[in-house]
């Protein structure tokens, strides 16, 4: 199976309510390959909720404990976005996902870049919390901009083919 952010399926699950159509990844998701995954909405925040970025760093800090994440009122949600990465990796386990296409810019599931912590719309380069840790056990991720129709493809062929294989 392929992880795959849920606002990019349709699901309505941003921060303010709204989701992140993306119309490659919906049209493929017919074809049962996927697993619609939100690691906010699974470390329960509610939607909608004030947007949150990771302040002084990346999620690679987050994990090391160099960094935080607060949304804009300065609530820290540090613990809740370690507990919806946790939570992203264990489903990737449960699936024997090898691959996730998450939502770039996005504290816990940005790919190559990610908001600055300053709440002023500026993005850095760096991943968020959940894609740093599901990097860190083995998995490729994509952001929705790394997909074509032909890339996407590809995976969703190789999925077929490793489950074959497993069965």
């Amino acid at each position: 199976m392929i992880l795959v952010s849920a606002c990019l399926l349709g699901h309505k699950v941003k921060y303010n309510g709204g989701s992140n159509d993306d119309a490659l990844l919906q049209a493929c998701s017919a074809r049962g390959r996927f697993v619609a995954v939100c690691p906010e909405c699974f470390a329960m925040l509610p939607v909608p909720r004030p947007p949150m970025e990771i302040q002084y760093g990346t999620g690679r800090k987050l994990l090391e404990g160099r960094a935080r994440a607060v949304d804009a009122t300065g609530r820290d949600l540090t613990s809740s976005l370690l507990l919806g990465a946790q939570k992203i990796l264990r489903i990737a386990e449960a699936y024997r996902a090898e691959v996730a296409i998450l939502k770039d810019g996005s504290p816990s599931c940005g790919v190559h870049r990610i908001y600055d912590g300053s709440f002023s719309g500026r993005k850095i380069r760096g991943a968020g919390v959940a894609t740093e840790l599901l990097r860190q056990h083995g998995l490729t991720v994509y952001s929705e901009f790394d997909m074509t129709e032909a890339r996407l493809q590809q995976l969703i062929e190789e999925d077929i083919r490793r489950d074959s294989i497993r069965d």
